[in-house]
């Protein structure tokens, strides 16, 4: 298994409990340790954004990937 088919595991495992509070996550692309995201849904405009990205997200996937460097939310082309 790829790093970026491992990350896209990962994602859809945490899927489930984004959507159980009206959000969803979907994945970019990976690209030299970072991967790029798109929080959708609530979580798109939920002020706890950064942590539910930073400490649920991010940490998941850095604990089975290790060379995953940050997770990054964009919000548009122009972010990445």
């Amino acid at each position: 298994m790829t790093e970026e088919e491992k990350i896209k595991e990962i994602i859809d495992k945490l899927r489930p409990f984004l959507i159980s509070d009206g959000g969803n996550i979907e994945f970019v692309k990976y690209e030299d340790g970072i991967v790029y995201i798109k929080m959708l849904g609530a979580c798109a405009g939920c002020e706890l954004i950064d942590m539910t990205l930073k400490e649920g997200v991010e940490s998941a996937i850095k604990e089975e990937v290790p060379t995953v460097k940050e997770v990054k939310n964009i919000t548009g082309l122009t972010d990445f």
